[in-house]
């Protein structure tokens, strides 16, 4: 006769047991569906794959974009999916997260930093172009920015590409002895010459294309979200701000 730790005991062997089971069932899916995606692209990057919230389709993380794959990996879907209950982008949450992680990964010690004074109460990551009348604009007004608490952190985008004349003024920027002195030149239009040495603008120029980043300037808020154009410094605090009570809330 089973007394009733021998039924708990067998009940707790039965839960690990089917837990195994579905761990092993979404192995072998991730391994399916990374095998379809690279039958298509040898070279694709799978970051991420976890189930979605409609059973039978996997949420994947290829660079910064998000897409959906069915198990067998023979359906691919692009585009949001949108919780019509909640009133809110499902993909969206799993996008912000590839963006910090990127973001993270590619590391501070890559970008052109400029500090807050004083207290620093959000830090944001701009892709910039030094060519783009926006981004001058927005380095004009730098002060505003970083007089508000904001640390700006600034990756290269030059949109015309590698090799172009904007590439090279971002290589010349990043090789100066004083980085950022070379950057307020060269958004106010100053030659800067030919100056070449290791640097990362290849790397955030495809780090940009992961993102979708195809906008400048473009800005990362910490908690990875995404917003295109210029922004001014105002606006932007009031954004970072209310985000950063979201956060915490």
């Amino acid at each position: 006769m089973i007394n009733n730790f021998s039924r708990v005991l067998l009940g707790i062997l039965f839960l690990l047991a089917a837990g195994t089971v579905a761990g092993d069932e979404l192995e072998a899916d991730r391994q399916r569906i990374e095998e379809a995606l690279k039958a298509v692209n040898p070279d694709i990057r799978v970051d991420q794959v976890q189930p979605s919230p409609v059973e039978g389709l996997y949420q994947v993380v290829i660079g910064g974009q998000v897409v959906y794959v069915s198990a067998d990996g023979r359906y691919l879907l692009q585009g949001d999916m949108l919780d019509l209950e909640r009133r809110q982008s499902v993909s969206d949450t799993l996008r912000s997260e590839a963006r910090r992680e990127r973001i993270e990964a590619h590391g501070s010690e890559n970008m052109i930093i400029y500090e807050a004074e004083g207290e620093t109460r959000h830090v944001v990551t701009v892709f910039t172009d030094i060519d783009c009348p926006y981004c001058r604009q927005m380095h004009e007004r730098i002060g505003e920015y970083t007089g508000g608490g904001i640390e700006v952190r600034y990756i290269q985008m030059p949109r015309a590409g590698e090799g172009s004349e904007s590439y090279r003024k971002a290589v010349a920027v990043w090789c100066a002895s004083d980085r950022k002195a070379a950057m307020d030149r060269a958004k106010q239009g100053e030659s800067m010459g030919g100056a070449d040495c290791d640097n990362p603008v290849a790397s955030q120029l495809q780090l940009a294309r992961d993102l979708g980043v195809n906008a400048t300037p473009t800005f990362i808020t910490e908690q990875g979200t995404m917003r295109r154009g210029l922004v001014g410094a105002e606006e932007l605090l009031e954004m970072l701000d209310e985000e950063k009570r979201g956060a915490e809330g």
